[in-house]
C-alpha cells in the first residue's frame, strides 16, 4: 500500500472512531503497514483532528523515520506487525467499556472476555490480558510481540485494547466488536449468562 493511500485510510478511520466516542481527547492511535514502513498517528494528537500531514513514519523496529514524533506507543504497533506479517494495521483505543473491563479484578489472563456472541467469537476469538505497564513503557514490547504471534487482539490492564487486522477496516471492525462485547459483559454482570460453548467458540475463532 502506498503511503498516501494509507494516510487517507488512517484519517478517515480516526474521524470515525472519534466521532462515535470510541476515543476521546488525545487517546488512541492507529497504524498501517506501507511499502515505506509503518504509518502511525503522532504523539499527543486527537483522532478527531489528525490530518495526513501530521502522520509519522516508523520502521519495523519502531524507529522514527519521518514526519512528526510518533505516538509513544509506536513500539507496540511495530511489535504486533512484526509478529503478524499477514496483518496490515493496528488499532489501539481507550474505549470506555473495554477500558472498564481492563480494570476489573479477577479476569482470566488468558481470555479476559467470554464469547457472548458469535460475532465476538468470529472477530476476536480469545482475548489475552497483559499486565499493567505505564503508557509508553517499552518493557511491554517483547510481551506484546510474543502474545501477538498467537492472537490478533489483546487487552492492556487498566488501559485498553490493541487489535490488528489484515486491513485497517478489519482492525476497526474488530475493535468495535470488542467494545460492544465489553459493554454486554458489564451490563450482564450479576446475571446468569449463557456464553457460546468452547466448541462453538472454537469453530468461529479467527485463524
Amino acid at each position: 500500500m502506498t503511503t498516501d493511500t494509507a494516510a487517507d485510510q488512517i484519517v478517515a478511520a480516526a474521524r470515525s472512531l472519534f466521532g462515535r466516542g470510541l476515543t476521546h481527547g488525545s487517546t488512541g492511535n492507529l497504524s498501517v503497514r506501507t511499502a515505506d514502513g509503518i504509518l502511525i498517528t503522532p504523539t499527543g494528537s486527537s483522532l478527531g483532528t489528525v490530518t495526513a500531514a501530521d502522520l509519522s513514519l516508523i520502521g519495523a523496529d519502531g524507529a522514527h523515520l519521518d514526519g512528526p514524533r510518533p505516538s509513544k506507543e509506536a513500539f507496540l504497533h511495530a511489535a504486533v506487525l512484526r509478529a503478524r506479517p499477514g496483518d496490515g494495521a493496528v488499532v489501539h483505543t481507550h474505549s470506555t467499556y473495554a477500558a472498564a473491563v481492563s480494570c476489573l479484578d479477577g479476569l482470566d489472563p488468558d481470555d479476559a472476555l467470554p464469547p457472548l456472541t458469535a460475532y465476538y467469537a468470529m472477530r476476536i476469538g480469545r482475548l489475552p490480558l497483559l499486565p499493567y505497564h505505564a503508557p509508553g513503557d517499552a518493557s511491554l514490547e517483547a510481551l506484546a510481540e510474543a502474545t501477538a504471534r498467537g492472537h490478533h487482539a489483546m487487552l492492556l490492564s487498566n488501559h485498553g485494547p490493541v487489535v490488528s487486522g489484515r486491513s485497517l477496516a478489519a482492525a476497526v471492525e474488530a475493535v468495535e466488536e470488542l467494545e460492544e462485547t465489553a459493554k454486554l459483559h458489564l451490563l450482564l454482570r450479576g446475571s446468569p449468562t449463557r456464553p457460546l460453548t468452547a466448541a462453538q467458540a472454537a469453530a468461529l475463532r479467527p485463524s
